[in-house]
């Protein structure tokens, strides 16, 4: 986070990079992100199956959040069902009916999977033709088990009609991408043929306009904190080394970038430097 130091020689009294979404209007949008945001509403209301992956500190929360704030800030029909299960490598097919019992009715769970099932069954039926979407939200999807991932596919083809009954909106790390890859798990194939994959990518060229948003909100501007040579090396600073000779892997998410940029400006406040270089970038 950014010191007191560093606050006080740039004049903020708000860190911007830390604790920085209070609300939609906090949320950064690229073109890549309003893709999957859109993604996954649709999936919400109209019974989807989307997994949405990215890397730790991607921006995946701050979507999932958004998703369930705009659907009740609009009192949109929609019940929202999230296991609270911890270790998502222990939810069972009974765990995920008793979230589904529990977040959409005051009814207690019936003992055996089957009175389970055709509760959740009866009790989506009834939601449903009154009006009512819903939709299964998990994190932390990647530690899903390829049994489990079978019995999603079950769920979510619980249907009245045409209308299908029940959405999945699974969000997890690129692991995920990796057990919804057929060439991986034939086995998977009746589910990961049936999930859509959307995929947060870096920032790269939405840099400046990523850091712009995020220096709005304290009323700041980007020449009051970065010299131009500022953002170059950043994108320098956050490659990694990939897979073959001279390869390398951009490692710009968001969580990344804020603590890039925090380091460096509270190394710039240190030295005494009126803003953020290249040089300095460099030397964090």
């Amino acid at each position: 986070m950014l010191s007191q130091q560093a606050k006080r020689h740039f004049k903020l009294f708000n860190d911007p990079f830390i604790d920085d979404v209070k609300g939609p209007e906090d949320v950064y949008l690229s073109e890549d992100q309003r893709y999957i945001r859109e993604a996954m509403y649709y999936a919400a209301k109209n019974g989807g199956f989307l997994a949405v992956i990215g890397e730790s500190g991607a921006g995946k929360s701050t979507l999932r959040k958004d998703l369930i704030d705009r659907i009740n800030r609009n009192g949109e029909a929609i019940t929202i069902i999230q296991p609270r299960i911890i270790d998502k490598g222990r939810l069972t097919a009974g765990a995920i009916c008793d979230a589904i019992i529990q977040d959409v009715s005051s009814e207690a769970p019936k003992r055996t999977l089957e009175s389970k099932a055709r509760q959740i069954e009866r009790l989506l039926t009834g939601s449903g033709r009154s009006g009512n979407a819903h939709v299964l939200i998990i994190e932390e999807a990647h530690d899903l088990t390829i049994a489990t991932l079978k019995y999603l596919k079950r769920f979510w083809e619980l249907e009245d009609g045409f209308k299908r009954l029940l959405g999945i909106v699974l969000v997890g790390q690129p692991e995920l991408k990796g057990t919804l890859d057929l060439r991986r798990n034939w086995d998977a194939r009746e589910v990961i043929n049936r999930c859509e994959i959307a995929e947060l990518h870096p920032l790269n060229g939405n840099l400046e306009e990523y850091i712009r948003n995020k220096l709005k909100r304290v009323g700041k501007e980007l020449d009051d904190i970065f010299q131009k040579d500022a953002f170059d090396a950043i994108r320098t600073r956050l490659q990694i080394p990939g897979r073959g000779l001279g390869a390398t892997v951009s490692m710009m998410y968001p969580l990344m970038v804020n603590n890039t940029i925090s380091k460096a400006m509270n190394l710039t406040a240190e030295i005494g430097e009126s803003r953020v270089s290249a040089e300095i970038i460099k030397g964090v």
